[in-house]
């Protein structure tokens, strides 16, 4: 019999059903004899033959199992090489991939937040595929420092006396901590022992930094002399902490930063900010309030700030730690400097983008492109998007004003307007929509309200269009 035609199993019981059986095994195919079929050889080159004969064993005891179990009732060598080429090539795939980001949020921490500049890009590419001065002093021919590339950088853009990279702002302020204040006790107001994600606390860092914790104020109100009281012989640092992923309205108090700052000078104490998102330019502008910018705050006194690259930055995920030289040079000598220091490729793609700044191109840094966008901007292109989705048959589109958000624990409660193309389908629930958007290759992520698949375009690259249009062609 021809193998490649399916066999049908007759609903027979006995010893004809077990010679049923007995002729579908024989059926089925050795592995060298479909590795030989023309749809398959492509496959060794692409994955390797070791992933492809894995593959292909598998699903042959996974149809043994069936034909022997009496839920199988055929054997077709075309089924089981599409399944071989469907099986490799998922398996084969790269689990981290890139994604179309349709959610409005613009800093998505489950998404990877910032987005790199393409500048950044090919500076990563040219410092990754050649030889570097990483720790290589070229004019004393000796042996160098990492942080002198970012040191540089930062001096010129927030006038910092030094700035050292490790691997990201939990990484920062623990450092801080474990050198300025290991032993000693460090005063924060209650209404700042925030959580971060993942269940990550500002308690348990300063507690693992061997720091004491020495909470003042009330949640909602904390005044200077709180802190002037609760300051010993013991205490070594004020901390102050910008609560970056929440807002407490109302009844609130909280000291301004320069009597933090002149309570420390007159203490001969070391304060310590922790801004978190590392909000480089004013974007007061845009309606976005009470987001402070690192260079005021280190221009007011602040001996140490600390802050994300990954977030407002723009820049790859790192911790930075900038400001005075005395507390940052005690901060490089301790130990725990070189485990939580940050490799050869954060030093390019920071250094690139800390330079757009400075050449005053922040239009170029993806993140800031998508804060500064205008309304009208992204209204424009939701109509031309929504206008060629609107052709497949049973969606129905609609246009509808809406809020991006900038995420990644920034600017918590504020939003951006923005313009919003909602999809319904006379066939499939906005669930099953946004699951088939997900699965698309690459995967569309974008999000359900009131029954509704949202996107927003505010956080789609202008070349990801194209995707989208492919994703909905084929629902």
């Amino acid at each position: 019999m021809d193998p490649s035609q399916p066999r049908a199993m007759p609903p027979q019981t006995g010893s004809r059903h077990d010679d049923d059986r007995r002729d579908l095994l024989r059926d089925i195919p050795s592995v060298d004899e479909l590795l030989a079929r023309p749809g398959l050889r492509p496959l060794e080159t692409r994955f390797g033959r070791g992933l492809l004969l894995d593959t292909t064993r598998e699903l042959l005891q996974t149809l043994r199992r069936g034909i022997v179990s009496g839920n199988v009732a055929e054997v077709s060598l075309d089924q089981i090489e599409r399944e071989i080429v469907a099986a490799t090539e998922a398996k084969g795939q790269f689990s981290l991939q890139h994604v179309v980001n349709a959610s409005g949020v613009i800093l998505h921490t489950n998404l990877g937040r910032a987005p790199l500049a393409a500048e950044a890009i090919a500076r990563v590419a040219e410092i990754a595929t050649q030889y570097s001065n990483l720790e290589y002093n070229l004019e004393a021919g000796a042996r160098g420092q990492r942080d002198v590339h970012t040191d540089r950088l930062f001096a010129q853009l927030l006038g910092a006396d030094a700035t050292l990279v490790v691997n990201n702002n939990a990484g920062a302020v623990f450092l801080a901590l474990n050198t300025l204040a290991e032993g000693g006790e460090v005063v924060v107001s209650r209404g700042e022992l925030i959580e971060i994600g993942g269940s990550f606390r500002i308690p348990d860092i300063c507690s693992k930094s061997g720091a004491i914790l020495r909470e003042v104020g009330t949640t909602n109100r904390t005044r200077i002399g709180d802190y002037a009281a609760a300051i010993n012989e013991r205490t070594r640092v004020l901390l102050r902490v910008h609560p970056s992923n929440f807002r407490i309205v109302g009844f609130t108090e909280r000291p301004a930063l320069n009597e933090m700052v002149e309570l420390a000078r007159k203490q001969n104490l070391i304060l310590l900010e922790d801004l978190g998102s590392g909000c480089l330019i004013d974007l007061a502008s845009l309606g976005v309030a009470d987001e402070p910018a690192v260079g005021p705050s280190l221009r007011s006194g602040v001996d140490v700030a600390t802050f994300s690259g990954d977030k407002l930055l723009g820049g790859p995920q790192a911790g930075i730690l900038t400001g005075k030289r005395e507390p940052l040079a005690r901060i490089r000598e301790n130990p725990l400097f070189r485990a939580l220091r940050v490799d050869k490729l954060t030093i390019a793609a920071l250094e690139a983008t800390v330079a757009l700044y400075l050449r005053g191109r922040v239009r170029s840094i993806p993140a800031l492109r998508m804060i500064l966008i205008t309304l009208d901007e992204i209204a424009a292109r939701a109509a031309r998007l929504a206008d060629r989705i609107a052709a497949y048959p049973g969606l129905s589109i609609e246009l509808r004003d809406g809020e991006s958000v900038m995420g990644g624990g920034s600017t918590p409660g504020q939003c951006l307007p923005t313009k919003l193309i909602a999809v319904t389908h006379a066939g499939h629930s906005a669930q099953e929509i946004e699951s088939a958007l997900r699965a698309n290759r690459p995967p569309i992520v974008a999000r359900i309200e009131r029954d509704c698949v949202l996107l927003d375009l505010r956080t789609v690259f202008e070349n990801q269009e194209e995707d989208i249009v492919r994703a909905f062609e084929t629902l």
